[in-house]
Formats: structure tokens, sequence, C-alpha cells
């Protein structure tokens, strides 16, 4: 094997192109690894797991670009670098006949009518652009990260002088008179309103309306820390306050990351003054029951069946067979070896990432995680440890390079990680679709995994594995194709990830580990 390293220093380039360029390279002959990433810190330690790690990669600053190629032969290698830099120097083209404002000033002024901007910039750009659209009037849709919480704050209340909506910072997802902005699904259009600090949060509760034959009116995100306390949940209260004079809204849901006890407090109470029924599932909190006109849920899964019976009492969610999971649970325990004896969860979804968290605690008690703080926090990011359940969107990850849900190699190389593990029992996945996601995750999802069990097979053990896949039929993905897919591969494919992951913690009960 080969490995060349180029570094072109003060080099940007955002991670979508660089994700393009790292496909692009690995399509070269003799090609057995290539990545093209922004020196970060993070990637660096990417680099490191790949052996690739030198000391002129060392000595690079975060804002120079680095390429490295793993190839059979020096000359593929060469190659490929060489075709990587020639991917990298080409110019983005537009159309010809196409007027692109450079400003959001400009593009106020070609297209009056414009109400809503969406801005992703770097995080240390954000204040600057959101502030001018919301003094130009305008809605804003937030998808950078990296926004101080000082700078939210002072949006948030300009917006709300304004009488605009916020959505974000780090605002994933949201639909907007059916169009979907950021990552969303195909879903069709119905009489249930969301509003949430979450975005796989949206995400899941939206599609699985879908499923139900409801459908959403508007899905307004916040944010994933609207609901904290310097924040103040700003965004949500007026999200709510628009859901309640909406007439093409019959029933609200709130979700939330886990959120300030006080600010909680706020939103529970200004719901419990509205006119409609109110659907609130605060991931974290085991409050069930219905308490006046809202209904408090344990899971996202439970949150849309809530809230879809409200409107269709006869509705149903897909789930497996109990027969299915039996079976499942008899054939891992009656493969397992004896070393085998921990769960590892790999997200890309934070907020899937959270909710098995909190559901498989009580069954396995401590779970090492990037979400923890305290004792069971994962100081290694990079490495796990008995337990782990890890969301590979957090910012640590992603730092100068695309989201998993758009760019799944790192998951799938932790993947091949966990793999050579002797003492995993078994890994559970989400597989999010939708726009703005891979393609067709599900192909490369399917490989890796016949990968990582024949790992494990040749070190003498099975290596069970759980699938949720988020998103809907109509997504440009399509979900049976999806789903199809993987069960081509063996995987088990959950209804949904509170499914999955209960099913996993049963199957860790069993082995009474």
């Amino acid at each position: 094997m080969a490995s060349r390293i180029v570094i072109r220093p003060r080099e940007y380039h955002d991670s979508v192109r660089l994700m393009r360029a790292s496909e692009a390279i690995r399509q070269e002959a003799g090609v057995r690894e290539a990545m093209a990433m922004m020196a970060t810190a993070n990637n660096k330690k990417i680099l490191d797991t790949s052996g690739l790690l030198t000391d002129e990669v060392k000595a690079a600053n975060p804002d120079d670009l680095i390429i490295a190629v793993v190839a059979e032969s020096e000359a593929e290698a060469e190659n490929a670098i060489s075709a990587a830099q020639d991917f990298l120097n080409q110019k983005v083209q537009s159309g010809q006949q196409t007027l692109i404002p450079r400003s959001i000033d400009a593009a106020c002024a070609t297209q009056p009518a414009i109400n809503l901007a969406c801005i992703s910039v770097p995080g240390i750009y954000a204040y600057r652009e959101v502030k001018r659209a919301l003094e130009l009037n305008l809605n804003v849709f937030l998808f950078s990260d990296n926004v101080s919480r000082a700078d939210e704050r002072k949006l948030k209340e300009l917006a709300k002088e304004k009488n605009r909506l916020l959505m974000g910072p780090d605002c994933g997802t949201a639909l907007i008179n059916g169009i979907g902005l950021g990552f969303a699904n195909a879903v069709r259009r119905g009489r249930v309103g969301l509003v949430a600090a979450s975005g796989t949060g949206t995400q899941e509760i939206s599609s699985l309306l879908d499923w139900l034959g409801c459908g959403v009116s508007q899905a307004i995100g916040t944010g994933g820390r609207d609901l904290q306390q310097d924040i103040g949940g700003l965004t949500m209260l007026q999200g709510l306050a628009m859901l309640a004079e909406d007439a093409e809204t019959d029933v609200i849901v709130v979700t939330s990351k886990p959120p300030s006890p006080d600010i909680a407090d706020t939103i529970v109470n200004f719901c419990a003054k509205l006119d409609k029924p109110v659907v609130i599932n605060f991931v974290g909190q085991n409050s069930t029951g219905q308490n006046g006109n809202i209904t408090f849920t344990s899971t996202l899964a439970q949150t849309a069946l809530t809230a879809g019976r409200l409107i269709d009492p006869t509705c149903e969610l897909p789930q497996l067979a109990n027969a299915t999971k039996d079976q499942f649970v008899q054939n891992a325990k009656a493969a397992r070896g004896p070393s085998q004896r921990y769960l590892r969860g790999l997200y890309a979804g934070g907020t899937l990432c959270y909710e098995a968290l909190f559901l498989l605690r009580e069954q396995l008690g401590g779970i090492y995680s990037n979400l923890e703080h305290g004792a069971f926090e994962l100081k290694d990011l990079f490495s796990s440890k008995e337990h782990t359940i890890i969301d590979l969107g957090d910012d640590a990850y992603t730092e100068g390079r695309a989201h998993p849900m758009i760019d799944p190699t790192l998951r799938n190389q932790r993947i091949l990680q966990e793999a050579q593990d002797p003492e995993v029992a078994v890994l559970l996945l989400d597989l999010v679709i939708g726009y703005g996601a891979h393609e067709n995750p599900a192909a490369q999802l399917a490989q890796t995994l016949v990968q990582a069990r024949e790992i494990a097979r040749a070190d003498g053990r099975e290596l069970p594995v759980i699938v949720t896949i988020c998103g809907t039929k109509n997504d440009v993905q399509n979900y049976d194709q999806q789903a199809a897919q993987l069960r081509d591969a063996d995987i088990l494919v959950a209804g949904n990830n509170a499914e999955a992951v209960l099913l996993a913690g049963r199957y860790m009960e069993t082995i009474n580990v």
C-alpha cells in the first residue's frame, strides 16, 4: 500500500464540496481510502485512526486543506492526488443567464416579495447576516451553528421586536407551507402543527405522521438551544402563538431536546392557555398522561401516534411483528460469544441519539456518550467505552466536514472500528433520509455492515445490528427502497427509533450483563 498527503495552506472549501471531492477520488483506480478535509483538530484525529497523521499534518492550521490518499501503488496514489486537485481547482459553474445576488439587500431588491431568508454561513459571520435579514423584515431559517448564546439571544429579541420568526441557530429542519427547509422529509400536508427545538425529532414525528396518513400543517424549528435558560424559549413561544391562530392547524405538537426545567414550565403554562389540544414530548422526561388540553408523551413515536389519533382515532404505526422481534433476540443470544457484553449506538440524528440514551439508561445503567456530562461523558470522541451511544452529528464531529446525514464516511469508519471490538454485543444505528441527505445511504451502510460482520466472523463472533430509518415513501431516497437494501443484507429494520432502542435493550437484558 502507498499513502500520499498534500496540504494546501489557507484554502477553504465548504464541507459538501470536500465530500464530493472525497467521493470522486475514491472512484480512481487502486484507491482504498481518500479524504479531503480541513485541518481541524478532530479531522486530524480521523486521519490518526487511519494511520495518516504525519508531522506535516500535525503542524497544519485549521484553515489549511488536507488531501490524503491510500492506494495500492505509488503511481495510483499520485494519480488520485492529481485527480483531487483537478476537482478542487474547478470553478463552480452557474447558468449564464442566472443573476445571483451577492447580498441579502441585493436579493430583496431583485425580489421584493421575499419574506424568508435561509442562512448557512460559518458561525462567526451569521450574526451580521441574520441581523440584516431581520432589519429587512425577513423571517430567517438559520442553519449555521457555532453562534454564541449571547448573539442568539440578541437576534431572537430583535426577531420578536420585528414580529418575525428566527428559526435557529443550528436549526436543522422546518416545513413551512409544505416546503422543506434544511434536513426535512417529503411529508403530506395535514392538520398537525409542530414547534420543535429538535431537528431529527421533527423529522421522526413528521415522517411518522405521514405514515399515519395525518400529515403536517407547519413544522417550525427553533434551534436546539431555544429552551435553555439563557434563551428563554423565545422562538417556541412565537411559534406556538402562530399555530394557535392558524386555521389549518387542529393539533399542536411540541418537542425538544432536554430543556431547562424553568423554560419547560413556561412552555407548558403557555400551552395550557390555548384552545387547541397540545401533545408535548420533552426528550429525557418520563412525563405521560393528560392534563387539560395537554397530553405528555415519553417517545417520539408515541408523540406522533397521540397527535395522529386526535385526527384519526383508528390510525396505527407500522411496527415489527412480535415473532420477528422474538426471533431476533433468540438468534442473537444463541450466536453470542462470551466476551460480547456491550451495546454501541452510532447515530447521525442528535434527538434520536438523545432518545436512545434516555430510554436505555434504566436498563443498562451508565452509558458513555458525547451527550453526557459528568462521570459518563465520553472523553475520547473516537473511542468507545463499555456501553456507548454517540451523536456523530455533534459539532465536534462536523467542524470542517459534512454532517453524517450528507456524508456517512465517518460513521461507516466507526462501524468498522466497533466491529473489531470483541466486547460489542449489538450495534444500534439510525438512517435519516429526505431533503439534503445522502442520495442512497442504505447502499453504503449495507456494504459497510457486510464488511463489519466479516470482521467479526473472522474473530469467531456474530454482530447483531438493528437499524431505524427516519423518512417517508415519498422521499427522493424512498423509504421502501432503503429498507429493502438493508433487509437484503440481513439487517433488521425497526418501525421507529423507540422500537429499535427498546428491542436492543431487551436483547441486552436477556444476556444479563
